[in-house]
């Protein structure tokens, strides 16, 4: 009999051991996309550790026990959205692998595009830190950014020498891509009222795509070349 009573409590303990741990989880997970969401309109500065526990519906003091301070909860957050999205490109490229140049390219754009409508913030939380040198600015640019900007010059340089892509800095057409993938997107609302343009609207993100790969990708790819 004590022997089972034993194994009972260990059952009932580890139970409510997990149980906990996925409390635990639920709410990380809720102060990120809550913190994610304030840094994105607000930035760092006007973004109160308070609001954020507010969106998440949570108490205020979890924010300390979970990320410590304001500081490593931005971080959690913004490293949260660029790794998906870093992860979303590296599928679409390991789908893509069998095929030319162009049609890599292209799919990278179209993943690009569609990652940031569904995600706004991911472009909103770089043009809040953009605006001034900071701390957050170079990890940022380090851990995700430059990463990204190192892989994707190599396939346009690739795309100039066939006369795919346009002649020019492939810095500076990256760039260009870059902010009419997702830039345009995190203006969606100012845009929508300057220009009546709904990116919102059904197919609108497709023929955003389309539209980005008609201008930055204007060249065939050569005849021998076009399937590999």
């Amino acid at each position: 009999m004590a022997s089972a009573r034993r194994n009972n409590d260990k059952k009932d303990s580890s139970q409510s051991t997990r149980k906990q741990q996925e409390r635990s989880i639920r709410t990380q997970e809720k102060l990120l996309e809550a913190a994610l969401q304030a840094f994105s309109e607000n930035g760092f500065k006007g973004t109160s550790t308070r609001d954020i526990a507010d969106r998440a519906g949570v108490h205020h003091p979890l924010i300390t026990y979970h990320f410590k301070n304001k500081e490593e909860l931005w971080r959690a957050a913004a490293d949260r959205v660029f790794r998906r999205f870093n992860s979303e490109l590296l599928q679409t490229l390991e789908h893509n692998s069998e095929k030319c140049a162009k049609t890599r390219m292209a799919a990278m754009i179209r993943a690009y595009v569609h990652y940031a409508a569904k995600h706004p913030a991911l472009h909103k939380v770089i043009v809040q830190e953009a605006s001034f040198s900071s701390a957050r600015l170079d990890w940022l640019t380090k851990t995700h950014l430059r990463p990204l900007f190192k892989e994707a010059v190599v396939y346009i340089e690739q795309l100039q020498d066939l006369g795919v892509a346009p002649q020019g800095d492939p810095a500076l057409l990256f760039n260009m891509i870059r902010v009419s993938s997702g830039g345009l997107l995190a203006l969606a609302q100012e845009i929508k009222s300057t220009t009546n343009v709904d990116l919102d609207a059904p197919g609108a993100v497709d023929a955003l795509a389309d539209m980005i790969i008609s201008v930055f990708l204007p060249g065939d790819m050569p005849e021998n070349m076009r399937f590999a």
